[in-house]
């Protein structure tokens, strides 16, 4: 259940209550694609940099090590070791990112798996089943991750089809979440509004799903590669449509500045790779900017990553320790980097809920919101 505490603008501050627990949002999902960080981070390491959910692969996990075997030892919270909430997407983005040879039709997607070729099925039914299967708290709705650009009329066929495929996939939740074996009864269910970077298309999708009432609501095919002002004039076309009393999910983004933006125009989630992706290339985030620790400036500095930060890295680590670690292809270095990143990631989500509750995000959005993603 989503409850809006205060508003400054269109920018939300409130808590999301799942049976896993609360999360004060706007917040950030840190990713653990198949139940893991990359960069080595375990799930006991998140709560060291505040991470308030860990958002999990469908169908990477269903490919391995299997959603049966994963239910058969207990879900994903016991197989991980992360007690609060898991939000797993639906596997339709892998569907069709990864899949060289796909055929969509009504009843859902044929497909090759990406590591062995051999054939899968997926549609709602199959991608609810997966997650019902992994215990998460949200599952998201099994839907046609569209290419920027793409036809008008394909992108409204394919709202269409996303629309019903919804129906099904609230449906065979329902019927999940009575059974006696299922591992988690509360399991809720967030529908996703696609239509490229079409307003209309965007708006009347929103339009449709919204009359379904359902946990959550999130805008999904955006930060695909189009221009950053398409993306932003997307969300500020469909947010006003969202139901109020829902939350609300960017998925996918993004920059620190795209978060700012996207809470400056009514987001409450957010979740991408970026942070920890960047990290283990040496590109570190600080509240001045980017910088790249592969630099040979800093192969005697004896400054943390950041002066003031109290990630674990920062209080025990220098520059000059993190990047002979990158430079010697050491583990470590890889994980040192990736917890200050998560860590500045959730920081700035706290940061920007204190900005909130003191009534200024204004003037936080108009100090931060360049100067994060500014390489130095």
């Amino acid at each position: 259940m989503y409850k809006l505490i205060k508003k400054q603008g269109n920018a939300r501050r409130g808590e999301f209550t799942t049976v896993h627990g609360t999360v004060q949002t706007p917040a950030f999902q840190n990713v653990a694609t198949c139940g893991a960080i990359k960069g080595g981070l375990s799930a006991y390491d998140l709560k060291d940099i505040n991470c308030q959910v860990q958002l999990c692969n469908t169908y990477h996990l269903h490919v391995r090590p299997g959603d049966q075997l994963i239910k058969d030892l207990g879900g994903l919270h016991k197989f991980t070791g992360w007690d609060g909430p898991i939000l797993t997407d639906s596997g339709g983005f892998q569907v069709f990112s990864l899949a060289k040879l796909r055929k969509i039709r009504e009843e859902g997607v044929d497909f090759n798996c990406h590591i062995d070729g051999h054939h899968i099925f997926m549609g709602p039914e199959e991608s609810m089943r997966i997650q019902s299967n992994l215990g998460s708290t949200i599952a998201m709705a099994f839907d046609e991750c569209v290419e920027n650009p793409a036809p008008y009329e394909y992108a409204k066929q394919s709202c269409e089809r996303t629309t019903r495929w919804l129906i099904r996939c609230k449906e065979e939740m329902n019927r999940l979440n009575s059974l006696p074996d299922t591992i988690n009864k509360n399991q809720l269910l967030f529908g996703i509004n696609q239509g490229c970077t079409y307003d209309d298309l965007r708006m009347k999708h929103m339009e449709e799903i919204a009359k379904l009432d359902l946990d959550g609501y999130a805008i999904g095919g955006l930060a695909v590669g189009e221009p950053k002002e398409d993306m932003y004039r997307i969300i500020s076309a469909v947010d006003p449509i969202a139901p109020a009393d829902k939350i609300r999910y960017l998925m996918g983004v993004g920059t620190p500045g795209n978060i700012i933006e996207g809470v400056y125009r009514g987001v409450d989630l957010f979740d991408c790779v970026m942070p920890s992706r960047n990290a283990r290339h040496g590109h570190l985030n600080t509240w001045n900017g980017i910088i790249n620790i592969n630099n040979a400036k800093y192969e005697r500095d004896e400054r943390p990553i950041e002066e003031g930060c109290n990630c674990p890295t920062c209080q025990k680590h220098s520059r000059a320790y993190v990047r002979h670690l990158l430079k010697a292809k050491e583990v470590l270095g890889l994980r040192l980097c990736v917890t200050h990143n998560l860590y500045f990631y959730n920081n700035l989500m706290q940061e920007i809920r204190n900005a909130l509750d003191n009534d200024t995000f204004d003037e936080f959005h108009d100090k931060y919101v360049d100067i994060l993603d500014t390489r130095i």
